[in-house]
């Protein structure tokens, strides 16, 4: 990865659309660029008396060029994609920040003014198979890139995808470094366990092999291994199946992990296996989701730090629900008001309830989250792609001072270069 920091004004970040020139036609045909827009606001307040931080509060302006090349023609193909990210501070103070919108110095709580940091990513295509080297946005269920604040977190390593086998397609990667979506550079990599962050277990390699079998048009089964070097070894399997039913559409998926220390355990001796469902059923505007998730083992769910935990069910806007011997059920409400004849308008509703939970604070804990979220997309042309989206979400626990609500409102805006 190459860390820079990136020029302010819009030239700066319109140059960098200079990288993706080759000398080929055929891979600058297939080239494109665009810069996204997004403004964000984020406000967290804590209710209990006993908070460390009452309140949570930035507001910032972020940029994200994409430029992906296309590949070189003959039997090897060759390309090239740029990543630029760039934030600008709007509003914080040392007494409201961390919310990882922007970085903040740990010993004066100030934000600076401006971050961001260029990534490259060299990519070769051989049949069906393409390698990507250098700064990746993985998707996968043992490795997932968070784009839940102002930039996304990305990671710097290695990604290999096959599909040359009908209807299987293959997945090995080696990651050495990721990069916070809140900082300039890159760090060592580190396990979450149960929600806690174990920043003085480092490594620098992170390795995954998986596969996704087709075993029809709607049914997918998957097996992955994954190991973070002295660290933990983790392996996931998954079925998902979707299916119509008069006028309803149906679909669920089914996961279960088994994780475990390995080599040096510098994060001590681990035991997690969790298991998750989520289920769904679509009618018109409608869809409704039913999401069990269940803790079994020792600890937690264990997890890159920092990453996504949408492979499991009951992952909400401000909780996962992970905590050693934890179960949870979620029930969730979606409606697209396209059905109304508002097209662009989105309502997310959910309620998640955990107990059972066993940490340093409790040794039956319970906690819930209830979210409500509203995103309207504009039709007009002069708008088009313009995204507007409020959130709302509301954590309670009975242990330790963790209460709090939390407003988000968010507004992106797309722009097509190339």
């Amino acid at each position: 990865m190459l860390n820079v920091k990136l020029p302010t004004g819009w030239a700066g970040l319109l140059c960098l659309s200079a990288c993706t020139v080759d000398a080929d036609a055929g891979v600058l045909n297939e080239s494109k660029a665009t810069l996204l827009l997004r403004n964000y606001y984020f406000d967290r307040d804590y209710s209990d008396a006993g908070a460390v931080q009452s309140q949570r509060q930035e507001w910032a302006q972020g940029f994200i060029f994409k430029a992906t090349s296309g590949f070189s023609p003959g039997a090897v193909g060759a390309g090239l994609d740029v990543l630029g990210l760039w934030g600008v501070k709007l509003d914080s103070s040392p007494d409201r920040t961390g919310t990882e919108l922007l970085p903040y110095d740990h010993d004066d709580g100030r934000a600076p003014g401006e971050y961001g940091r260029l990534g490259l990513t060299a990519k070769v295509r051989i049949s069906h198979t393409e390698l990507r080297l250098g700064e990746l946005m993985p998707e996968l269920p043992i490795l997932r890139f968070n784009d839940g604040r102002l930039l996304p977190q990305t990671f710097q390593g290695a990604m290999l995808t096959s599909n040359d086998i009908e209807h299987l397609t293959l997945h090995a990667g080696r990651i050495h470094s990721f990069s916070p979506r809140s900082a300039a550079d890159s760090e060592d990599l580190y396990p979450s366990i149960g929600g806690r962050t174990v920043a003085t277990a480092t490594a620098d390699r992170f390795t995954y092999f998986g596969g996704e079998y087709a075993l029809a048009k709607d049914s997918v089964v998957g097996a992955w291994t994954a190991e973070l070097q002295d660290i933990y070894r983790q392996n996931y399997f998954s079925i998902s199946h979707a299916r119509p039913v008069g006028g309803w559409t149906l679909s669920g998926v089914l996961g279960a992990f088994d994780t475990r220390d390995t080599g040096h355990a510098y994060a001590g001796q681990l035991d997690n296996q969790a298991a998750s469902l989520l289920v769904s059923a679509a009618h018109g505007g409608h869809r409704f989701y039913l999401g069990l998730q269940r803790m079994y083992g020792e600890d937690g769910w264990v997890t890159l730090d920092r990453t996504l935990g949408s492979t499991l069910a009951n992952d909400m806007f401000a909780n996962t629900f992970v905590y050693a011997n934890e179960r949870s059920w979620q029930l969730r409400y979606d409606y697209n008001f396209a059905a109304l004849g508002i097209p662009g308008l989105m309502l997310l509703a959910r309620y998640t309830h955990g107990d059972h939970i066993n940490n340093a604070d409790t040794a039956d804990g319970r906690e819930w989250e209830r979210d409500v979220a509203l995103t309207y997309t504009f039709q007009f042309r002069r708008l088009q792609g313009l995204s507007v989206r409020w959130i709302n979400a509301k954590v309670g626990r009975d242990f330790g001072a963790n209460d709090f609500t939390e407003n988000r409102l968010i507004v992106t805006l797309p722009i097509e270069l190339l």
